[in-house]
């Protein structure tokens, strides 16, 4: 037992739990669920083999289901016990609350109440992803499921393709082959991406490529686990300085500094502090 009990002030607690390794769970998480006086989640099967795995007695604490069948019902419920006085922990199935999960509509309940609203960080399916891709990670946009209709999910595509930040999305294994090829045929055979499978698990498996490359190598092939595609932003390692240096002197034939800059890293793909600091350089020249 690697927990402590302790005493809660009343109030919601989000707690990351682990996307793959259960030893991935913080001590502080382990503590607030074993001191929280009710528990909800969005699996309780998944919440009490965690609280199994790690020792954490339920004792005769309720454990609620937190879904989309059940919000209306279970968030008034939740709301009311907070602002009697009680502590509420939720987690969701994997990761953090919140990302992809139903917890939203709680969170933005008890916070719309004035009640207090804490969270326990840790697991991300979405920054592990980023964090083992190789891709710029300065500037990022969590984007999560795409639809699973070809055209709605082609004109999803197609309004995100030109944003200048690396974007990370969720995907099913039974549909990845058509995300990317998708992707490839949406943002460009040459754009750099990863997709990153079971991460923390046994068999995590992370392929870097193009999306040409990507969209090969998954052709045909059958894939289990839940995938995380990470998706470079365009133009990002191939613009040169000289490139920079003409486009922000056309920009700043008519523009400010600050609204050239901008201009120019959204077009280019680049960060805007660093094409606003050359900006500046080239106008000190003039």
């Amino acid at each position: 037992m690697n927990f402590r009990k302790t005493a809660l002030s009343a109030g919601l607690y989000f707690l990351a739990t682990p996307i793959g390794s259960a030893r991935d769970i913080t001590l502080r998480a382990l503590d607030i669920l074993a001191s929280a006086d009710i528990l909800a989640a969005e699996d309780t099967r998944t919440a009490r083999k965690l609280m199994e795995i790690h020792g954490v007695p339920l004792r005769e604490r309720p454990l609620i289901a937190l879904h989309d069948h059940s919000q209306t019902k279970v968030i008034d419920r939740l709301v009311a016990e907070i602002r009697g006085g009680k502590s509420v922990a939720y987690f969701s199935e994997a990761g953090t609350p919140l990302v992809a999960d139903p917890g939203f509509e709680l969170g933005a309940a008890v916070a719309k109440e004035g009640l207090q609203v804490t969270a326990a960080p840790g697991p991300s399916a979405a920054l592990a992803a980023l964090t083992v891709s190789g891709l710029a990670s300065d500037r990022f946009a969590f984007i999560g499921f795409l639809p699973s209709g070809q055209q709605q999910r082609r004109t999803a595509m197609a309004e995100l393709r030109d944003l200048p930040m690396t974007l990370i999305f969720f995907e099913s294994p039974k549909r990845v082959r058509e995300m990317l090829n998708d992707l490839r045929d949406v943002f460009g055979g040459g754009r750099e991406a990863a997709v990153c499978r079971e991460l923390t698990k046994k068999f995590e498996e992370v392929s870097r490529n193009n999306l040409d490359g990507l969209s090969a190598a998954f052709e045909g092939r059958s894939v289990k686990g839940e995938c995380v595609v990470v998706v470079g932003r365009d133009g990002a390692v191939l613009v040169s300085d000289d490139d920079i240096d003409a486009a922000l002197a056309q920009a700043l034939d008519t523009m400010r500094v600050k609204d050239a800059a901008t201009t120019v890293a959204g077009a280019l793909g680049l960060p805007r502090k660093q094409v606003y600091q050359r900006a500046l350089e080239l106008k000190e020249k003039e």
